[in-house]
Parts: C-alpha cells; structure tokens; sequence
C-alpha cells in the first residue's frame, strides 16, 4: 500500500537527504512538507503546507491518522544569539507539539532526530535538552516513536558552519579511536536508515545509535 508521509524539517541536512529518498521511493505517494514560509520544490507527489508552529492547533492539521510523520528539526546558538528560551522553543517545543499531534490523531508512526549523547541529566546545555525532549515524548505513549542519534553528520550545509566543517575533516581521521557511538556519519546513511524503518511495522520507542543506523544501509 502506498503510504503518506508526513516531513517536518525538509532544508537541513537529514531532512533535505530524506525529502530525496522519499521523492524517489514509490512506496510513498504523497509528500507533505510543513514549513515557517514556502518551499518550491518540483514534484508531483509534494503538498507543502505553511503553519504557525507556536499553534499546537496547526500541527493537529497537518498530522492525520496513519501517516508516517518525520521530524528533522534543530537549530543552532548563533540563530537564535545564543538565547537558550529560544533554543528550547526549536529543539523541545516543535518536536513536542509535532509529538502529542501524532498522539491524538493516532498517527501510524513518529521518527525524528536527536543526537549522540542525549542525557537529560547531562551538564551540557545540547545534550541536557536533547535527553529532555527523547524523554518527554517516550512518555506520551505513540504506537510507534523511532529515535535516531547521530553524532558528527558528514555531508555538504546549505549554510556555513566553520567548526563543523574542521570537525568534518578532522574527526572521520581518529574515529577509530571512539566508541561507536560517537563516530561521524554521513548524513545520507541517516536519512536513509529513517525512511527505511519508517516503513516497518515498529511498536513502541526504539532509540538508534551510530552501528544500528550504519547496519540499515
């Protein structure tokens, strides 16, 4: 059966790599894309939908019963000049709002991004937040929640990030030295771990580190 599904985050570097697979992979037959503003992109099978993502009502729009939902969403210190409430409104509000809508219209099932280390017991500020919001939406009961952690993701940004692009260089020359968990991986190898398991028939959280997203490739 041809699925819909449903993409929050589709101009970062996972969500741009699974919009691509999605396009391609006639598994899926509708595409919607929910953004702040309109995304021109050239396919028959997209529907891009604008919301207001501070309106909890919006997401309940967007998310329906059975559709597979994905969420690649984050942001960084310097977008929101270093403002941690408004870190916290990107990398735990949206996420939570996109959450509890799959809880009441009974979505199919929920993937989204988090990162390697996630801890909400954790002194850092990122991986503090991240453990959070993995937490928080593990408690709300979704018939299926997948958890993806990636570490350092390889791959090309629509935007310039000086550190990240030395770590690109630097850090795939010592990975052998690191536990698997926090080894570098290419953006591509996550999206496509995301959209192959968003197909499965997968009850309840299930959260995957570096070796179980290279292992789906």
């Amino acid at each position: 059966m041809n699925k819909t599904v449903t993409l929050f985050g589709s101009t970062g570097l996972i969500g741009s790599e699974v919009l691509k697979l999605l396009i391609n992979d006639d598994y899926f037959e509708n595409i919607n894309i929910i953004s702040r503003k309109k995304i021109n992109i050239d396919s028959k099978k997209i529907k891009n939908y604008i919301i207001d993502f501070s309106n909890i009502e919006d997401y309940k729009k967007v998310v329906n019963k059975d559709y597979i939902i994905i969420a690649s969403i984050g942001t960084t210190q310097s977008k929101v000049n270093f403002n941690k409430i408004e870190y916290r409104k990107v990398d735990y509000d949206i996420l939570l709002n996109i959450a509890m809508a799959c809880k009441s219209n009974k979505a199919s099932s929920f993937s989204f991004v988090s990162s390697a280390g996630a801890d909400e017991k954790s002194k850092n500020f990122y991986l503090k937040l991240k453990g959070e919001i993995e937490n928080s939406i593990m408690q709300i009961g979704l018939k299926s929640c997948l958890i993806f952690r990636p570490s350092l993701l390889l791959g090309k940004r629509n935007e310039f990030r000086f550190g990240e692009i030395i770590g690109q260089k630097i850090m795939p020359l010592v990975s052998f030295l690191m536990k698997s968990e926090y080894k570098p991986i290419k953006a591509v190898d996550v999206a496509k771990s995301i959209v192959n398991e968003s197909k499965k028939i997968i009850s309840g959280n299930k959260i995957y580190q570096y070796s179980e997203m290279k292992n789906l490739n």
